[in-house]
């Protein structure tokens, strides 16, 4: 809801009664609890993982340094 600045400064500078000030706490305790599950969700989603060479990796890798070896002889 998007409010005057007039009506904004008027609150600001008498407060907010006691079901608009529990409703301000209500929202701010959803927002908090909306950015906490983001930042878990993205935590996990870009954590560093193990790498596991692959198969065929290791496998050239092998191949190269035998081919290495058998020149040096």
């Amino acid at each position: 809801m998007v409010y005057t600045l007039s009506y904004q400064m008027y609150k600001y500078e008498h407060g907010l009664t006691a079901a608009g000030q529990r409703a301000a706490d209500v929202r701010a305790g959803e927002a908090a609890a909306a950015l906490r599950d983001l930042r878990l969700h993205l935590g996990r989603t870009f954590r560093p993982r193990h790498r596991v060479r692959s198969a065929r990796g290791a496998a050239g890798a092998m191949t190269a340094s035998v081919r290495v070896l058998s020149r040096v002889r």
